[in-house]
This record gives C-alpha cells, structure tokens and sequence, in this order.
C-alpha cells in the first residue's frame, strides 16, 4: 500500500505529540517537517528520525513546504490565529489538509476557509479529537439507537486549569498568553462542542441558528501572575482581558440548546462535563453514567448508576478492539483513532467525518461569543455556512456505529 506522505507545520507541544501518533499509523510516513522556530523544527526531524529512521525535509516557512510535490498532504498544528490562513494555503496548493482546533478570530476567515474548499475540492479534516473519545461515541451510539429519546439539551466544558502555562507564555512560547491579555470570548470550544454537534446532527438535518455568552470577572490569573506559582514574573502586573469564566448558550434549528462553559484560570481539576439530556434518559460524563429511564433509579445519586458496562453492545468496534499500544497513543487513544479515520477516508476517496462545514460553524463560536460578550450578551447570529444544504445533507458519524 502507497503510505500517505505528511508533512507537520508547526511543532510546539502538540505538535510534537501528534508526530509521534501519525508515525504510528502503517498508512503513513512524515517525509517534511515546519516550525517558525529552529530548535522546534529539528526535534520534529529528530522524532521522525527516531521512530522510522528517515531524513525529514525541514522548514521555518510553511510557504516552502507546500512547494515540495512529494507532500501529499499536511496536519496544521501551528498558533490558534495562522490555523485558518495556513489550511487555505494548504487547500490552494493541492494538500489534503487535517487543521488542528482552535476558535476563529472573525467570520469572514470562516467564510473563506468554507469558499476554498468549494473552490478547490482539496480534502479537509477538522481534528476534533473528543469526537472520537469512548464516553462521546457511547452516547452517540445510545441517542442513534434511541435509547435516550428525543435529545433536548446538550453540556459541554473545557475546564482545565492552565495558569501556569499560560503566564508562562513567554518562556514556554505558547500563543494563550497574548489571547488571554487581547480577547475575552470562548476561546475554545470545540472539545465540548464536536461531539455535541454529532450528537444533534449539526449541518445535517439542523443547525446551530444563535448563541449568547457573558463571561465573568478576571480575577485569577492577575492573582496567580502574583504568586511564586508563577513560572515568569515579568507578567505580575498584567492586566487580563480574558474572564475566568466564560458561560455560552446555543439554539438550535432543531429546538435544542447547547450550553458551553469555558474555565481555564481559576484551580481545578479537568472535565469537559459531556452530558447530553433526553426524554428516554442522559448520558452524563461525571462521572461516567448513562440512565435510561425505567433501567436506572432516577431519584439515586449519580455516582450510584456508573453504569457504562451495562451498554457495551453500543460501543463502536474502534472502540471494542483498541490495543492497550494505541491507548497510549495520546489522549487516551483519541488522536489515533482520529488519525485512522483521516487516513481512511483519504485511502478510500471518501467523504471526511469532519468536514469543513463542522469546523467552520464550530469555530465561529469564538468570534460570536467575542462579540456577544462586548455587547453583554446580546445575541448573535450564526451564518449557515452550508448555503442551505443543512436541510437536505444526511447525517454523518465519525465512524460506524453498531447495529443493536
């Protein structure tokens, strides 16, 4: 079999991890390798050398590297605001693109990332790894066979305490801090969000229509930029735009609402808080429950209906025949099983299981909510990115799904 030829842009820490796991997929090799950065740039080289034992092309200009005709196609895992710009460079020259998450800064980038591919018919992946998580594509599985009825309400959070890494920004060169410092939205969302827009058929068959957001004071980061936690005092007496907690409601064609909660300066401990609500029963992440009305006492309390090895005839086979190797191979498995899918549909010619449409409406959060948070909450209008064809596409899940 003819190996997909990859080549990474951008190779900070996610970067680096996600070499490693495209390296561990037969279907591929990495022959090129981009960072902004020198010394970032040669440890990607020195990854692919390690592990496969070949020379990777090397480049500080991404510009060059979509001119090597040997690529075949590129992961864009490069600062959240060169995302979009690279991915339709990348389409431009011909490369099968897989862009990594991140929310837009405007729509109109959106708008152009959607028109590129329409222009060009170069394929496209959106890399939302938490579509693929187990917990996800079990109440997937659970809301298609109707196990939970009609679905009403859907829950996500990215809560996770990153203060250290982002007032750490300028010594660890991560692109948080200058968002933090600028903008005040829900700077990501797209964790909590992917797997819910699966789950209600998001442009197909429904779409997301408008969202509101209000965030909170900025408290904790001023107060952590003080502290000996603190990993660089030149920050201590930064003024923070970002709220430290971000609170955005969605609705839906369909009648549902989606509600997201971005919390990332303040201590705690990490969820994304996945709970989808139906008329039959929830799936509830934390901790991980499914209830089905008439299967679970609902008057119980939650940690009393652990219950997910009750429903592992709905798990998806990716999910029944994972080897203890590729659950290490990041996010608990996730960015494997998201890589195989990229390569799968790439082989087979076929349709991506995210697509464009997914990552175009999905980032768009981060400009609405921008804009809805400085108008104190107003609403905001999503655009339909589909032109209209939300209403006759067929849903699409991002791997098949049992027969029970």
């Amino acid at each position: 079999m003819k190996k997909i030829r990859m080549g990474v842009i951008g190779l900070g820490g996610r970067g680096q991890s996600l070499t490693k796991t495209i390296l561990a997929c037969e279907e591929a090799e990495v022959i090129a390798v981009c960072d902004l950065y020198p010394d970032r740039m040669e440890k990607g080289a020195e990854i692919v050398k390690k592990i496969r034992g070949n020379d990777a092309a090397k480049y500080t200009d991404y510009r060059e590297l979509l001119k090597n005709e040997d690529v075949d196609a590129v992961l864009v895992s490069s600062a959240w605001e060169s995302h979009i710009k690279i991915a339709i460079a990348a389409m431009k020259a011909g490369k099968i693109t897989a862009i990594e998450v991140g929310g837009a800064y405007d729509i109109q980038e959106c708008w152009d990332l959607v028109h590129t591919y329409e222009q060009t018919r170069t394929p496209i992946m959106f890399m939302e790894n938490c579509c693929f998580d187990k917990f996800e594509l079990l109440a997937l599985s659970l809301t298609r066979a109707g196990k939970l009825g009609q679905v009403v309400h859907c829950h996500g959070a990215y809560a996770h305490d990153l203060r250290d890494e982002i007032t750490g920004g300028y010594v660890n060169r991560h692109y948080r801090l200058r968002n933090y410092k600028t903008r005040n939205c829900e700077n990501y969302p797209t964790h909590e969000l992917g797997p819910i827009a699966k789950i209600l058929n998001i442009n197909r068959g429904n779409r997301m229509v408008s969202l509101v957001s209000v965030a909170s004071k900025s408290a904790g980061l001023k107060e952590f930029a003080k502290s000996d936690k603190c990993p660089d005092p030149s920050v201590r007496d930064y003024e923070w735009r970002q709220g430290d907690i971000v609170e955005t409601i969605i609705t839906c064609a369909g009648g549902e609402t989606i509600s997201l909660k971005l919390d990332t300066t303040l201590p705690r401990f990490y969820s994304r808080e996945f709970t989808v609500r139906g008329t039959k029963g929830m799936a509830y992440a934390e901790p991980n429950m499914i209830l089905v009305d008439g299967e679970c006492n609902t008057h119980a309390y939650a940690e009393n209906c652990n219950n997910t090895e009750k429903y592992n005839d709905y798990l998806p086979a990716i999910w029944k025949n994972i080897s203890k190797e590729e659950l290490e191979l990041g996010h608990g498995g996730m960015d494997y099983l998201e890589f195989k899918a990229f390569f799968k549909a790439i082989l087979n010619n076929e349709e991506m299981p995210i697509d464009v449409y997914d990552g175009a409406s999905w980032m768009a959060v981060t400009a609405l909510s921008e804009a809805s948070v400085a108008a104190g909450g107003m609403p905001q209008a999503f655009p339909d990115f589909t032109g209209g064809d939300w209403v006759l596409r067929e849903p699409k899940d991002v791997t098949e799904l049992p027969k029970v």
